[in-house]
């Protein structure tokens, strides 16, 4: 069994991401002090990365805010639900509101219409 996290969460975490690539680039032109072009191409990177990253969160704000906000059945917790099925962000509960869906196996391939 895969494990799965709410996709508000995975959108964000991949956002985080970013920011710390971004990071990790600019620090990497400590190692090229000397050459001016390859400093300015690492920072540029890392830049662009941070920059991709806000654009990121800013996406999944607006489309957290069209979000279904649902009680969890199971933790009883307000939680979002994107698309047919999703996570529960708290106790990882599988959730749908296609009445079509209910009673099958989670996965995130329920998304997709056949």
């Amino acid at each position: 069994m895969k494990p799965y996290k709410n996709k508000i969460n995975r959108i964000r975490s991949f956002a985080l991401g970013l920011i710390f690539f971004g990071f990790i680039i600019m620090y990497g032109a400590i190692f090229f002090r000397e050459n001016a072009l390859l400093v300015t191409i690492f920072m540029t990177l890392g830049l662009l990365s941070i920059i991709g990253s806000t654009a990121v969160y800013g996406w999944i704000g607006l489309l957290s805010t069209k979000a279904v906000q649902v009680v969890c059945p199971n933790c009883g917790k307000h939680t979002k639900v994107l698309g047919r099925v999703d996570m529960c962000m708290y106790c990882k509960e599988p959730l749908t509101l296609d009445p079509t869906l209910e009673g099958q196996e989670f996965d995130q391939s329920l998304n997709r219409k056949k």
